[in-house]
């Protein structure tokens, strides 16, 4: 099911964003702090409110989007609710977590590294999460599901409403 994405998307409050860089005001050494801040509040860095950080810090757009770029905890595109994390570690890669990336991208039409289009589901892969043990596993926000195989991927997707 498609759904357009801007009528699930929140409004960008840019008061909101006057707020989180309020505090920040002269000082452009904490620009990664702001953008932190920006993100926890939208679930992403939105380019109206990364505009506004440029015009209230004084910080050229395009160094801001240097900073946001270069870092991989900052994410330029709307994510999913529910972030799904699949492990590549060896134990895991050994236990078929190729399978079970390729059945949740079959189920979800989407690809590693995109989110579905009702922003429910966002796809990553992982060096490890540290579960060797119940090789394979994926997490689903910070819900571990382990000894997976791929026939149990979609009763385990439903739980996630």
């Amino acid at each position: 099911m498609c759904v357009d994405v801007e009528t699930v998307l929140p409004e960008i409050d840019l008061n909101e964003v006057d707020s989180i860089v309020e505090p920040y005001l002269g000082r452009k050494e904490m620009v990664i702090p702001v953008l932190q801040k920006v993100q926890d509040h939208f679930g992403y860095l939105p380019r109206p409110a990364m505009e506004q950080v440029s015009r209230k810090m004084r910080i050229p757009l395009s160094r801001l989007y240097g900073v946001a770029t270069f870092y991989a905890q900052f994410k330029m595109k709307p994510r999913g609710r529910y972030i799904i994390r699949v492990c590549k570690g060896t134990a895991c890669h050994i236990q078929g977590s190729p399978k079970i990336s390729g059945r949740i991208e079959e189920i979800l039409g989407v690809e590693s590294g995109e989110t579905t289009d009702d922003l429910r589901f966002t796809l990553e892969e992982v060096a490890c999460i540290g579960a060797c043990a119940l090789a394979p596993v994926i997490m689903i926000n910070d819900d571990p599901h382990g000894r997976l195989s791929p026939d149990g991927i979609e009763k385990i997707l439903e739980k996630y409403e």
